[in-house]
């Protein structure tokens, strides 16, 4: 919203046929775009954003990221698990111990511009 709570709207009635168009054109198809408002969903969460914060830095197991963010193990997995099925975090096993860090750089990219973002 603008500094003085004004809102702008276009007064023309005028359509512009040729960039409707190619902007129709390029926009993905209908399921790509659920999948996508589906996939910000995700980072909808301040508990999911603690975890992906945590492992912006450095991969870790659920008792750290339990400590860390001062919550049970339970919650925590079942966090996890969401950002799992989002693709949003990878996990790899040693022994008994499951280490998670950020799915790829993409997923490292997005998080980190979304913080630069909001800190403008």
């Amino acid at each position: 919203m603008l500094k003085d709570e004004t809102t702008v709207a276009c007064d023309c009635e005028v359509i512009h046929g040729d960039l409707v168009e190619m902007v129709k054109s390029q926009m993905p198809i209908e399921d790509e775009l659920y999948d996508l408002a589906d996939f910000f969903k995700v980072f909808g969460d301040s508990t999911r954003i603690r975890i992906m914060c945590a492992l912006d830095h450095s991969e870790m197991c659920v008792c750290d990221l339990a400590v860390l963010l001062n919550m049970t193990k339970s919650a925590i997995s079942h966090q996890l698990r969401s950002l799992r099925q989002a693709n949003l975090v990878k996990f790899r096993k040693e022994g008994k111990v499951v280490y998670y860090s950020l799915a790829d750089d993409h997923v490292k990219e997005i998080f980190e511009k979304g913080l630069e973002h909001i800190r403008e």
